[in-house]
């Protein structure tokens, strides 16, 4: 299936985990592929899908706006927005300095609302879009030991939801994939040690009904629906990914 021939889709966090899945979807469902990254790693990942990188940091306004105006000067248009770049800080509020409170509010929201705004002004004008953010099941449920991160994603359900609200009219769709567990690089990432497979594997018998890691393109999967026509009635939601975690 080629349903994204002829359609340009620009994806944050392209460089590894969920981000670089969607990526790899999209471009094999047709797209033409604007991937977004900090790491240099980001040229490789859209060499090998024929697409086109743009590296910088999404917490930086100018590099969000410069981006996106250099996407649709390339490419005519932006079809779809995919925010997949994310940080975690693994701590409560008295282990959280401001440093990292700043870094990760930087990145999960300010970065997602600087790439939102100047993407819209875009597709308002074409009278068609849509926006794919990240959020988490930590965004509605919340979780321990992991105070900046749960904030933000909670902020993310949020901008979904009053984007959504505010461009319905001009045909932008703004939704958000709110994704469990997944084997990504952030899963292991800022803990004492890095965790087994057996570690691993006894953190979703105990904490996931379905008592299995995702895999990254089972939560692109869900995000490719949601930019498509398939999802043309849905705006403003925010779809869990989680195998049970949060129906409990």
């Amino acid at each position: 299936m080629r349903d994204f021939e002829g359609k340009v889709v620009a994806v944050t966090g392209a460089a590894s985990g969920m981000g670089e899945a969607s990526a790899r979807l999209f471009a094999k469902r047709g797209a033409t592929v604007a991937a977004i990254d900090v790491s240099p790693n980001v040229v490789t990942i859209a060499d090998s899908i024929g697409g086109h990188a743009y590296e910088g940091s999404v917490a930086e306004s100018d590099f969000c706006t410069t981006t996106i105006n250099a996407i649709v000067a390339e490419h005519g248009k932006i079809d779809v927005l995919v925010n997949a770049a994310g940080t975690i800080h693994r701590a409560d509020a008295l282990g959280t300095s401001d440093d990292d409170w700043d870094r990760v509010m930087s990145v999960n929201v300010n970065g997602m609302f600087y790439l939102c705004r100047a993407a819209v002004g875009h597709m308002a004008a074409a009278g068609s879009g849509a926006i794919v953010n990240f959020g988490s099941i930590w965004g509605g449920v919340g979780s321990a030991g992991a105070t900046a991160y749960c904030v933000s994603k909670g902020a993310v359900h949020q901008l979904t939801k009053a984007m959504a609200l505010d461009h319905v009219e001009q045909g932008i769709r703004v939704n958000a994939v709110a994704p469990g567990e997944v084997r990504t690089p952030m899963l292991s990432s800022q803990r004492e040690t890095t965790p087994s497979e057996a570690d691993l594997q006894a953190m979703a018998d105990a904490t996931i009904p379905m008592k299995r890691l995702a895999e990254p393109v089972e939560i692109a999967r869900v995000v490719v629906f949601l930019a498509s026509d398939e999802a043309s009635y849905m705006t403003g939601e925010i779809v869990h990914v989680d195998a049970g975690y949060t129906a409990r």
